[in-house]
C-alpha cells in the first residue's frame, strides 16, 4: 500500500477535501438518475452506493483522524448502512494508507527530540498496521519485540472542525433535529479527544488489563511509559490474527465457543462490575493467537457508565419489565427516550418502537445460554432496523431520543454482538449479572 507524505491539517485544507468528495458524490447521483432510465432501480441504486462508498472513503482516508474514525464507527452499523458502505468503511479499522518514513521520523523528533533508532535497538520505519487515528510499527528493545503506535499529525487539533464537517451527514442519516442534538455531538467529541491522548490510553490500558487478568482465555500486552508520550504509545508486540481473519482460516467450533465466552465475559465484567467499558469493539482491536486465546488491544475509547444510566438501561433487559406497560414507560422516561413535552402520538409511537426493538435486542439476556451464530436473531435486528429506517412517522418526529450515554453503550453492544456472530460462538453462558 502506497504511503503518504503529508496529511491536510488546516481547517481550510480539510474542508477543501470534503468539498471535493462532495462534488464526486454529486456526479455519482447524476449517473444514478441516468442509469435509472436504462437499468433496474436496484442495479442503479447498488452502483450508486458502491461509487459513493468508494469516493467518500477515498476522501476520508486522506484526511484520517476524526473524519475517518466516524467512518469506522459507521462500519459497525451493519443493519443501518448499505453493504457497500460497510465493506469500504470497515477498511478504516486496520487498513489505511500509512505515513511515509520521513513523516514518521519527524513525529518522533517532535515528541522525543531524537530519531526512533536512538530510542530502540531496532525500529522498522514501515508500518505493520494503519487505522483511523494512528499506525503501528515494530521495534525491539533489550530483546523484546515491541509495537509502537504513532498518531497522525494534526489529528487531535482537527476533531472539532472534522465533526462540524460530518455533522450534516449524521443529522440526515440518523434523523437528528433540534438544539438537543448538541449533547450527542459533544459526547462524540469528548470521546475522540480522549482517544488522541495516548498517556490516558496507557493508564486505561493498564487499569483494564489488571482488572480483567483473571478472566480465562484473554491476554493483554504490557505497556511502556518510558517509550511513550502524548502522541506515541509503546507496548508488547502481540502475535496473532485479527479476529475476522482467524475465523476465515479456522473451523474448530470448540475454539469459537471458548473465544466467544472469553469475549462475552470480558465485556460483562467491565460493564457490570467495573462500570467502565472498552467501547470500540471492532475486529481490528482483537487478535487471536496460536493457542486460541483472545488478545485485547487499544483502550483509547473507554466509556464510564453512570449508575443513574446503568440501572434503568439494564432493567430494560428484564422481560418482565419490558412486558409491564407502566414499568416500561417509567424506564423510557428515566432514559430520556420519552420526555414530558411529547405529544400523545409521540408517546405511543416511541413506546411501541422501543418495545419492538428491546424485545429483540435483549433476547440473549433472556436465556442462560445463547447461540450467537443464530442468523435468525441478527435477521430480526436487521428487519427492525430496515422497517424503522423507512418509517415516514419516524421521519416526521424529532428522533433525538435517549440519554447521550446511549451512543457508546449501544455502539458497544452492536459491536459485541457482531463480533460474537463473526466468531460463530454457540453455547455462550450469559450470566450477565454474575460477578466474575
Amino acid at each position: 500500500m502506497k504511503s503518504i507524505d503529508r496529511i491536510p491539517t488546516s481547517k481550510l485544507q480539510r474542508a477543501s477535501k470534503i468539498v471535493t468528495t462532495g462534488a464526486k458524490v454529486g456526479v455519482n447521483y447524476i449517473k444514478y438518475y441516468g442509469e435509472k432510465l436504462s437499468k433496474s432501480e436496484k442495479i442503479a441504486k447498488d452502483n450508486l452506493n458502491k461509487n459513493n462508498a468508494e469516493d467518500i472513503y477515498g476522501g476520508l482516508k486522506q484526511l484520517k483522524g476524526s473524519a475517518l474514525k466516524v467512518a469506522q464507527m459507521l462500519s459497525m452499523e451493519k443493519n443501518i448502512l448499505p453493504q457497500a458502505y460497510v465493506e469500504k468503511f470497515s477498511l478504516a479499522q486496520f487498513s489505511v494508507p500509512p505515513l511515509s518514513s520521513p513523516l514518521v521520523i519527524k513525529t518522533f523528533k517532535k515528541y522525543f527530540g531524537k530519531n526512533p533508532d536512538a530510542i530502540f535497538d531496532h525500529f522498522d520505519s514501515n508500518s505493520v498496521n494503519a487505522a483511523s487515528i494512528g499506525q503501528v510499527h515494530k521495534a525491539k528493545k533489550n530483546g523484546k519485540e515491541l509495537a509502537v503506535k504513532i498518531q497522525y499529525p494534526g489529528v487531535a487539533d482537527s476533531i472539532k472542525s472534522d465533526l462540524a464537517m460530518v455533522k450534516p451527514i449524521a443529522l440526515r442519516m440518523f434523523n437528528i433535529k433540534g438544539k438537543d442534538s448538541e449533547k450527542y455531538f459533544k459526547e462524540v467529541e469528548d470521546k475522540l479527544t480522549e482517544e488522541t491522548d495516548y498517556c490516558l490510553e496507557i493508564q486505561q490500558s493498564q487499569e483494564i488489563s489488571k482488572a480483567c487478568a483473571h478472566i480465562p482465555n484473554i491476554l493483554f500486552p504490557n505497556y511502556y511509559n518510558e517509550y511513550s508520550s502524548k502522541r506515541i504509545l509503546t507496548m508488547d508486540f502481540m502475535k496473532g490474527l485479527h479476529l475476522s481473519e482467524y475465523v476465515k482460516q479456522n473451523d474448530d467450533q470448540e475454539k469459537f465457543n471458548r473465544l466467544g465466552q472469553a469475549l462475552w465475559d470480558f465485556y460483562m465484567h467491565q460493564i457490570h462490575n467495573l462500570k467502565k467499558v472498552h467501547a470500540d469493539p471492532h475486529p481490528g482491536n482483537f487478535l487471536i493467537n496460536n493457542d486460541a486465546q483472545l488478545i485485547a488491544l487499544d483502550f483509547g475509547c473507554m466509556k464510564v457508565i453512570p449508575e443513574t444510566f446503568y440501572k434503568p438501561y439494564f432493567e430494560l433487559a428484564d422481560i418482565a419489565i419490558i412486558n409491564n406497560k407502566n414499568c416500561f414507560s417509567e424506564k423510557l422516561y428515566e432514559l430520556e427516550i420519552l420526555t414530558p413535552k411529547d405529544t400523545k402520538e409521540e408517546v405511543s409511537f416511541f413506546t411501541d418502537m422501543f418495545h419492538d426493538l428491546l424485545s429483540v435486542f435483549t433476547l440473549p439476556f433472556q436465556k442462560e445460554i445463547f447461540d450467537f451464530s443464530d442468523s435468525d436473531f441478527f435477521g430480526k435486528i436487521g428487519d427492525l432496523a430496515e422497517r424503522y429506517s423507512q418509517s415516514s412517522e419516524l421521519r416526521k418526529f424529532n428522533s433525538n431520543r435517549g440519554s447521550k450515554h446511549f451512543i457508546y453503550m449501544n455502539r458497544t453492544f452492536f459491536g459485541l454482538y457482531n463480533l460474537m456472530f463473526d466468531l460463530k460462538a454457540k453455547e455462550v453462558k450469559i450470566n450477565q449479572f454474575q460477578h466474575y
